[in-house]
């Protein structure tokens, strides 16, 4: 098999508003389509940002993801930026809780954590 890539990552979310105002207009990815699924009774937002697309299902009565112990699946979605210092304080003006930064104990890379509205671990890479 050769994969070519990520075609986009798939998060459940329990709340249209937060997930909006975090995803889009703290992060700022853009919304590429919405589809309202009643059959499905849920929302599905396509999200893109730089080349990454995000497919965020919009379930109200979707269980709460559990953290401690951690479950089997996604652990957390990591991201490479650029300047993590400006990042984080940009995202701390934007009133998301940023853990401190800390170097990857393998690469030496700095990184960071914080968590989006429903508990999903988010890091960045440097």
């Amino acid at each position: 098999m050769n994969f070519i890539g990520v075609n986009h990552i798939a998060i459940i979310a329990s709340d249209l508003a937060q997930s909006k105002d975090f995803y889009v207009d703290k992060l700022g990815f853009e919304i590429a389509s919405r589809h309202d699924r009643q059959e499905k009774q849920d929302i599905i937002l396509n999200l893109v940002k730089n080349g990454l697309r995000l497919e965020i299902f919009i379930k109200p009565n979707a269980p709460k993801r559990p953290s401690y112990p951690e479950a089997t699946g996604l652990r957390h979605l990591a991201l490479t930026v650029n300047h993590i210092e400006d990042i984080v304080a940009e995202l701390k003006s934007r009133g998301i809780a940023v853990q401190e930064i800390r170097h990857d104990s393998f690469t030496g890379e700095k990184m960071v954590f914080f968590t989006d509205p429903d508990g999903l671990p988010i890091e960045l890479h440097e």
